[in-house]
């Protein structure tokens, strides 16, 4: 038996027994309440506003306001048969007349510019904190910079109103901008990102640093092998080492002398020949 109806039985005959006076009183109280619904609510439902278009019915009388041509207007092409996509009446195609200029650099990378004198003024402003290490995540979360896609580059714009010295971690930098952190006091360093670490950047996650030399393409890794850009792979070169991986530092051990001396050891063999 259904609970309720055992505690309306208990309910009732404890009433009856003790007060019959009060058990038709409470009896309505102990019934279980019926959902009552009215019959107008199902002449309301709708869907939500939005939730799909109504179709345009066409050449339904002239009150419709799509009737007798149904939009087409008079005469002509477009009224009475279809039209290919850039259909020109016949002429050249617009495609071969206005053709794409140019091509697509697919190994171009779009750096976020980053002037010195807009650092300088996000310090002076409090909303970043030269004590520590400045990286992109500093940069993005003050809003210094809205958004990055494929790194930071550090330019030297107001280079003589850097005061603060400051540690700063971009992805490439000018010669201006490094001179002018440095003269304050300050450092730069130059480091490789990959799409997914500037991801893991941004949302503070520890993101190891990427050093191989096979996972890194050849133009980023000569880049970042030259201690002239500050580069975090500076410190794995020798004294005579080049950054670039095919050309070795002109005077070094091993490189190739362009002196003309061999010219001149075939030129006295020719003085000593009789014919």
């Amino acid at each position: 038996m259904p609970p309720r109806l055992q505690l309306l039985q208990t309910w009732s005959g404890l009433f009856s027994s003790q007060t019959p006076s009060l058990a038709p009183l409470l009896a309505p109280f102990l019934l279980p309440v019926q959902q009552q619904r009215a019959a107008s609510i199902l002449s309301s439902l709708s869907d939500n506003p939005g939730a799909y278009s109504k179709k345009i019915r066409r050449g339904r009388g002239p009150a419709s306001g799509k009737g007798k041509t149904s939009g087409r207007g008079h005469k002509g092409q477009k009224q009475h048969g279809k039209v290919p996509a850039g259909f020109n009446g016949g002429q050249t195609k617009e495609e071969i007349t206005k053709g794409p200029r140019g091509f697509l650099n697919h190994f171009s990378v779009n750096m976020s510019p980053l002037n010195v004198d807009r650092l300088q003024d996000w310090i002076d402003q409090g909303r970043l904190d030269p004590s520590k290490p400045i990286t992109m995540k500093e940069l993005n979360d003050s809003r210094c910079l809205h958004g990055v896609k494929d790194g930071v580059k550090l330019l030297g714009r107001g280079s003589n109103q850097l005061k603060t010295p400051v540690n700063i971690i971009v992805s490439r930098a000018s010669t201006s901008a490094i001179a002018a952190i440095e003269a304050a006091g300050g450092s730069v360093t130059t480091r490789f990102y990959t799409p997914a670490s500037i991801k893991r950047v941004l949302r503070g996650q520890v993101d190891p640093v990427v050093s191989l030399q096979s996972t890194i393409p050849r133009k980023d890794l000569e880049y970042y092998r030259d201690l002239a850009h500050r580069g975090y792979l500076s410190h794995l070169l020798g004294k005579n080492d080049s950054p670039s991986l095919f050309f070795r530092v002109p005077g070094a051990p091993g490189s190739k002398k362009r002196d003309g001396s061999k010219k001149k050891a075939s030129a006295a063999k020719a003085e000593n020949r009789i014919w």
